[in-house]
């Protein structure tokens, strides 16, 4: 007798039924309509673009933007300095998103220019003397390097906190190898407009004080400024507020710099406003609302314009001092709303996208894929069988239910992990079942060998497991070392096939040694004179 026989059956009994209610069985609930409990559909087997449908976008981040930003902001921020020590000079203009030029710098202030300029740009920026009192600053190469990484960076990140709050099952984000392009799959959404807006939405937040207006006309705004608005402003439009279906834009002026944005927001939230209208109530982390608080305190009576995008979505009158909470209200829809509130708890993204590939994969060709996918398995399978029970006789049965389990219990690993199955996947899936074919062939030839030696039958079982272990550890560690390599530098199809491969050789180590070894064990306990076929 074969010793632990008992506590081998009970393991593999154990482990195939586990995986199999895990992998298997939410899937056969699904097909035939069979009651399934919550947390086995919580862990069910997930379904890839290619198999469910959905959307695909290929997104370009414009880095540009992120420079520009970075440029506008230091040159605000140098215009404020040289205020505040009365260098008065006679513009500042951006000429790119690298570059700004400063003129008309006075002869006899340039030394206070030049203290100002080191203590603002000197990290970011290289200043170069021009004719007339004008400087050129220019953003270094190497600061322009990194921005254009962490935009890429940042805007992956919030895309990827977007479609979660979108409640989207295991989406695909990933960085393309041009560096600047961002591959997006989403299983199971159909509204390609929709997905393109939430993820595409800058949503840059800004509360800044009216200066001037609202007014209907640009002109009239810039008559009050002579004709020349400040270099420190800029008239941004608003929708209208004076109803009876009057939608005629409004403008405003306001300062360049906010004095509060969207990375002072803690929480937003979608809700109603006084007239049971949607709107999006806001809370502001702490030092958010130290400063809110402080601009809010010292202009009672002034307007607040709310800005979004550069266009303005409400104007309210400050009442009083507003320190952590606030509404945004601009006539917005239940779905708006809610959508705005995602996008303002994701964070802003540092740069505009422009849309390179989109399209729709529709359920009808996921259904398709599966369809092709699982007659081949099933195909494969049946000839394999075949061939084994032809073959090895009664041994290709040990062979077929070693197959059979090591199928279910890649099929569990995978809904237990959370991973998704894709087209790629499937053949990653028919390809395991070559491998635990390969490694049956292998154990049978050596057995064979080992009984044509005049051994026991019993010992040539014993023996051709055990020498032939180190031969399937070798390939089985070969395999995966490959499919890690194509884990690491693949795209989202071609890390399905690796995952299912992997998974699939980890467990044909246990299936071909431990479950096909045991079986063996048992038919040979249940026999007085020790015989197989083979």
């Amino acid at each position: 007798m074969y010793k632990n026989l008992r506590w081998k059956v009970l393991t593999i009994v154990v482990v195939v039924g586990v995986f199999f209610a895990l992998g298997v069985y939410p899937l056969l609930g699904e097909h035939y309509n069979v009651p399934v409990p919550g947390f086995l559909k919580a862990h069910a087997l997930k379904l890839g673009l290619d198999l469910k449908g959905g959307v695909h976008l290929v997104l370009r981040v414009n880095t540009d933007d992120a420079l520009r930003a970075t440029t506008v902001s230091t040159s605000e921020q140098l215009r404020e300095s040289l205020r505040t020590g009365n260098v008065l000079v006679k513009n500042i203009t951006v000429d790119g998103p690298t570059k700004f030029h400063v003129e008309g710098v006075p002869q006899d202030r340039d030394a206070p220019f030049r203290q100002s300029a080191d203590e603002i740009t000197a990290t970011n920026f290289n200043r170069n003397p021009l004719p007339g009192g004008a400087y050129e600053f220019t953003m270094r190469d190497n600061i322009a390097r990194d921005l254009r990484e962490q935009a890429v960076d940042q805007t992956l990140q919030t895309i990827d906190r977007r479609v979660n709050e979108l409640g989207v099952a295991e989406p695909s984000i990933a960085r393309q190898p041009q560096g600047d392009q961002i591959l997006v799959q989403l299983p199971g959404v159909t509204d390609i407009a929709r997905a393109k807006d939430i993820m595409g939405k800058t949503a840059q937040l800004e509360f800044k004080l009216v200066e001037a207006g609202p007014n209907s006309s640009k002109e009239d705004l810039l008559k009050q400024y002579n004709g020349q608005l400040p270099g420190d402003m800029e008239i941004l439009q608003g929708a209208s507020e004076r109803g009876g279906g009057d939608s005629s834009p409004l403008y405003y002026v306001v300062r360049k710099i906010a004095p509060v944005t969207g990375q002072d927001l803690r929480v937003a939230r979608p809700g109603l406003d006084e007239n049971n209208q949607p709107a999006v109530h806001f809370e502001l982390k702490s030092s958010g609302a130290q400063k809110f608080g402080k601009l809010s305190g010292e202009n009672i009576g002034r307007y607040l314009a709310i800005v979004l995008d550069n266009r303005i979505v409400s104007a309210p009158r400050l009442e009083g001092r507003i320190t952590d909470q606030g509404r945004i209200s601009g006539g917005f829809t239940s779905e708006q709303a809610n959508d705005l509130s995602l996008t303002l708890r994701s964070g802003a993204l540092p740069a505009s996208m422009t849309s390179l590939e989109e399209r729709v994969v529709g359920p009808t060709l996921g259904a398709d894929s599966i369809r092709s996918g699982v007659i081949a398995s099933a195909t494969g399978l049946l000839l394999i069988m075949v061939f084994m029970l032809w073959y090895y006789k009664l041994s290709g049965v040990n062979a077929i239910i070693a197959l059979v389990f090591n199928l279910v219990i890649l099929l569990g690993l995978m809904a237990y992990i959370g991973a998704t199955m894709t087209l790629p996947g499937i053949a990653g899936f028919v390809l395991t079942m070559g491998v635990g074919v390969d490694s049956n062939v292998l154990i049978f030839e050596r057995i064979k060998e080992e009984l044509a030696a005049q051994r026991g039958v019993r010992a040539a079982v014993n023996a051709g497991f055990s020498r032939v272990f180190l031969t399937l550890l070798d390939t089985h560690v070969a395999s995966l070392i490959s499919a890690a390599f194509l884990f690491q530098f693949g795209t989202g199809p071609i890390r399905g096939f690796a995952t299912t491969l992997s998974i699939g050789l980890l467990v044909n180590l246990f299936t071909s040694i431990f479950v096909s070894k045991t079986i063996y064990e048992l038919e040979l306990s249940a026999r007085r004179e020790p015989v197989i076929s083979i």
